[in-house]
């Protein structure tokens, strides 16, 4: 089964990685990439990316036929989507056990989310 684990960056991780050295922030980058090798050499790793500021996304949306695109989100959020692992695993109980690794839990907490089986819909 896929589980997705998301992990968000909102006003408590940015005071954490404010206070990081520069030896900490690389540590941790280099968590994240261990973690991926990890899991690709346990066999459950599908995909992991890191996402780009929000700043730089766009909101798409289909009205009347017209596709109507506007910049991503605004300044005010405080919360947004930094990155995600999404990983193939027996059940929730492996995946939190994966989710428990990455580097940003020991901060703040990752989401573990299930993926919905959509293939008997073929």
């Amino acid at each position: 089964m896929k589980y997705l684990i998301l992990i968000q960056s909102n006003p408590r991780s940015l005071a954490v990685w404010d206070k990081m050295s520069d030896d900490d922030r690389t540590a941790f980058g280099k968590g994240h990439l261990s973690l991926n090798a990890e899991m690709q050499e346990a066999g459950v790793h599908v995909a992991s990316e890191g996402l780009a500021d929000p700043s730089l996304a766009k909101w798409v949306s289909v009205r009347g036929g017209e596709t109507i695109v506007s910049d991503g989100p605004y300044a005010e959020v405080k919360e947004h989507l930094a990155g995600f692992y999404l990983i193939d695993v027996a059940g929730m109980e492996e995946a939190t056990a994966w989710a428990a690794k990455v580097p940003d839990a020991a901060n703040t907490e990752v989401e573990v989310r299930p993926i919905l089986d959509m293939s008997e819909w073929d």
